[in-house]
């Protein structure tokens, strides 16, 4: 009788230990499980961050484009600061075209220059500006007069195509009232057939 009773002891006792062993394990194995997602999640937060930083780096570069310069020249020029790109975005906005004798034609070379002043004006909205038509001193006060109305509004023409609001911009003329140099040869002529763009305060 007391074998019996000794063996139903032991009995007992081992499945008592294995039921706390198997709570044990099952305890381990959630654990782990929840160690895993915490890990998974560590790193799908991290990818996420990565991800933002990438975002803002491409947006960076892009801002760095829309001013009309690569990001690689803005480096160079210290322009890959925010203050940077606002003052050559206002370089970009000020720089004059040139026209040939008698011509208010658009040059390829003032188109280019028209569509980076463009992407300037429609990325800041608030910016107004002046176009200001200059001829050279050939020709009479009131012919260069007209002539200079028909060269500003030719870069106002364009740039309205290019999608910038007529409101945001202005015209006058200065015929050849103001030229940006002296002189009587083809050298200073050519440089005073010229656009100017002031941007208003």
């Amino acid at each position: 009788m007391s074998n019996r009773a000794g063996v139903w002891s032991i009995v007992i006792l081992a499945a008592v230990m294995l039921v706390f062993t198997g709570c044990a394990q099952k305890q381990g194995a959630e654990t782990e499980s929840v160690q895993t997602q915490q890990e998974q999640s560590a790193q799908a937060q991290a990818g996420q961050q990565k991800t933002a930083a990438e975002q803002e780096q491409e947006e960076e570069s892009e801002e760095v484009e829309e001013y009309g310069v690569s990001e690689e020249k803005a480096e160079e020029e210290g322009a890959a600061t925010e203050q940077g790109l606002r003052d050559k975005a206002k370089q970009t906005l000020k720089e004059r075209i040139h026209f040939a004798f008698d011509s208010s034609e658009l040059s390829k070379q003032a188109q280019d220059l028209l569509k980076s002043k463009a992407k300037i004006l429609k990325k800041n909205p608030g910016l107004k500006i002046v176009i200001e038509g200059h001829c050279d001193e050939r020709g009479t006060d009131e012919y260069n007069m007209a002539l200079g109305e028909r060269r500003a509004r030719a870069a106002y023409e364009y740039l309205i195509l290019l999608g910038v609001d007529a409101d945001r911009m202005n015209l006058v003329s200065y015929g050849e009232e103001r030229p940006l140099v002296q002189g009587d040869d083809e050298q200073a002529w050519a440089k005073n057939r010229r656009d100017e763009f002031k941007i208003k305060r």
